[in-house]
């Protein structure tokens, strides 16, 4: 990937970053470099992740996948990080397909909701009979995800279809999961040790729905790894660490909301693995960006108002690929439109990206284009790659913890109490974060 912080530097919007200001947090971009570098020499958590392109074993994948490799339709079921890299994937690489006509026609759902209506209506409409099922959860606990699974593992028995011949597991090496692959010798992969979930993309959690959908495993660890490449000491030679730098840096500034804008209609859930990546590993101890997600130009027309004349506490991420198939406009007989018929819309979507990324640096607010050559698997791998690693040096500059989660954990220790679950780690055996719900203030106003 590449990355203009042109507009976000001090001389062009408010807030900006000097030059000297970038110079001087070059200094401390030198030494987070340094650590980055032994964490993945040693393996370290978190830092393992930034290890994947080069661990992953595409060939391990495709062996799994390859008793469902005719499945006419996929469900991966996972939540979060298990979920949100292999849909990003998925949906960027088959949106570009369907473009040009070569998709194999799999059809892919993201069970990573429990809303039971949206589970059923999908179960009702799939040929589960030529449906695969992709479960994964590293813990083998987690409470959505297993939930979700027995919901479809009863929708397969209730149709007399043999579930275990359609499902694959990636989990941890031990746990409920793990015990059920091994009762019914199920394909399965191995969660990487020291990888979070939102960093796990580039592995066999973020890569067993590509591969049933076709797509080129081996290029998306080849693009990771060439965006590995360019990780350095200096900000102004690698375009992850100068995003990273950057964002943070206007942070400190007043911007602590962080606009995910991609200009292509394939990169929309790219913005939500995004969001939980910036979300989840920077936002603690009273630090961290907030993370919004919006696509162009669909957005223009309902949010651009407040990025332009809002409060001065955002910056605006583009990401924009410089080539992408093109239809063009047909010519109108209506004078006010005649200049369409001159173009094509990936003329018009060219043009908007301009004049939006113009219109914000005109009223003086940040933004940063971030740029992709085009969206295939091997600019994919790096654009994700790179936005890991621009996280975990943020994570260093803030000097936070990037790679826990305690909200998180809390939440889920309170769900498990309130469903009854029982805690190995307190004496009494109950969640006392459960006990939190029921103390809530109410001030209500009913009907």
């Amino acid at each position: 990937m590449n990355v203009d912080i042109g507009n976000a530097l001090a001389s062009v919007a408010s807030p900006g970053v000097s030059r000297e200001a970038l110079d001087r947090l070059d200094e401390q971009v030198a030494d987070a470099h340094d650590r980055i570098e032994r964490g993945m020499a040693n393996g370290d958590h978190g830092y393992e992740a930034l290890n994947l392109p080069q661990r992953t074993d595409p060939d391990a994948i495709r062996s799994a996948v390859e008793p469902v490799s005719d499945a006419e339709a996929l469900i991966t079921i996972g939540i979060g990080g298990s979920s949100l890299g292999a849909a990003t994937i998925v949906d960027a690489l088959d949106s570009v397909e369907r473009g040009s006509m070569e998709s194999d026609g799999t059809e892919t759902v993201f069970l990573d909701n429990v809303d039971p209506e949206w589970v059923t209506a999908h179960l009702d409409r799939l040929p589960l009979e030529n449906t695969a099922i992709n479960v994964v959860s590293r813990s083998g606990t987690t409470a959505e995800t297993l939930a979700n699974f027995l919901v479809v593992r009863e929708a397969f028995e209730s149709a007399t279809i043999d579930w275990t011949e359609r499902t694959i597991v990636t989990t941890g090496e031990s746990g409920p999961l793990r015990d059920l692959a091994d009762r019914h010798d199920l394909p399965s992969l191995k969660v990487p040790d020291g990888v979070p979930g939102r960093f796990s993309a580039l592995s066999a959690v973020g890569m067993v729905a590509a591969a049933v959908c076709g797509h080129d495993l081996d290029a998306l660890l080849e693009g990771a790894a060439a965006e590995a490449e360019t990780l350095s000491g200096s900000l102004f030679e690698c375009p992850a660490y100068a995003y990273g730098a950057t964002t943070y840096a206007l942070d400190a500034r007043g911007a602590g909301m962080n606009a995910m804008v991609p200009y292509a209609e394939s990169l929309e859930t790219y913005s939500e693995w995004f969001a939980q990546l910036w979300a989840e590993s920077l936002g603690k101890d009273d630090l961290g960006q907030t993370p919004l997600r919006a696509l162009g130009v669909t957005d223009q027309h309902s949010q651009l108002q407040l990025y332009r004349a809002g409060p001065r506490d955002k910056v605006v991420t583009f990401v924009s690929p410089r080539e992408t198939a093109d239809r063009s406009i047909p010519a109108t007989d209506v004078a006010e439109l005649a200049y369409l018929g001159d173009a094509s819309l990936g003329d018009l979507l060219a043009a908007e990206f301009e004049a939006t990324e113009a219109s914000l640096a005109a009223a003086g607010r940040p933004t940063v284009r971030v740029e992709i050559d085009r969206v295939d698997e091997y600019e994919l791998g790096g654009l994700l790659y790179g936005m890991e690693a621009a996280c975990v040096l943020a994570g260093e500059l803030y000097g936070v913890n990037t790679f826990e989660q305690p909200a998180v954990e809390w939440a889920k220790k309170a769900t498990r109490g309130l469903l009854g679950g029982v805690s190995e780690s307190d004496s009494d055996g109950e969640f006392a974060e459960a006990d939190a719900v029921a103390e809530k203030t109410e001030l209500r106003i009913e009907r």
